[in-house]
């Protein structure tokens, strides 16, 4: 591959509102890979790309959340920061505390998060794009990824915290179930910790919803990057 285009709405907003013109380099995805490239050529339905270099492209993290649904605002920035972040994929919970209304219309909003978490992939010169699962009852998401480090991110937990929790990874995939406004119910602690998922805490203040998972994620990744040096 030597050439790449961008068409559409984001051909016409780097063509008139960053004004590009021939000659100006950008980094840009192309084929699931990240090259450095030249505009070759503008206009309001195209850009044209001469492919330079291709650049490395950081990892994947190794990384699955569980976001029971909360807020749809606050849900889909969860879901932008979180992909902006490396996560691989991401599945959203019907918890006990969902409000009802957000249980019964999430599954409308699933092409939504995914059309989210491509535009955030985009921004971030990230080459892959998360994968968004359908909305999964409760009793389904704690039976999932048997082989992993499942992690359940509770307020009743006082002891462990999610980065020594994390020691035992060991190359492992490694989830992280964050609960709804109002946290997870004791019954469904129960069911998960049933399943072989570790309780863990992110520490003593209480965070919304979508702080714990960007938190959770931040955690991961930057324990992750310390492994590798």
């Amino acid at each position: 591959m030597s050439t790449a285009t961008l068409s559409g709405d984001q051909a016409l907003h780097l063509a008139r509102v960053l004004r590009a013109q021939p000659g100006m380099c950008f980094d840009v995805v192309a084929g699931e890979r990240l090259w450095h490239a030249e505009i070759s050529d503008v206009s309001s339905e195209r850009v044209c790309f001469k492919l330079l270099e291709e650049l490395e492209r950081e990892p994947t993290l190794p990384l699955t959340l569980l976001l029971a649904v909360f807020k749809f605002d606050r849900l889909e920035w969860a879901i932008e920061k979180a992909t902006e972040l490396g996560v691989a994929r991401i599945i959203p919970v019907l918890a006990r505390r969902t409000e009802r209304h957000l249980a019964q219309a999430a599954a409308a909003r699933a092409e939504r998060w995914r059309r989210i978490a491509q535009e955030a992939a985009k921004q971030s010169r990230r080459p892959d794009i998360p994968t968004i699962d359908d909305p999964l009852a409760i009793k389904d998401a704690a039976l999932l990824l048997p082989y992993a480090l499942r992690l359940l991110l509770s307020e009743q937990e006082k002891r462990l915290t999610l980065r020594p929790a994390l020691e035992i990874a060991a190359g492992q995939q490694i989830v992280c179930a964050v609960g709804p406004e109002g946290g997870w119910t004791e019954e469904e602690v129960l069911l998960f910790v049933g399943q072989d998922w570790t309780a863990v805490s992110l520490g003593p203040r209480i965070l919304r919803a979508e702080t714990a998972a960007i938190s959770a994620a931040a955690i991961v990744s930057e324990y992750l990057f310390s492994r590798s040096q």
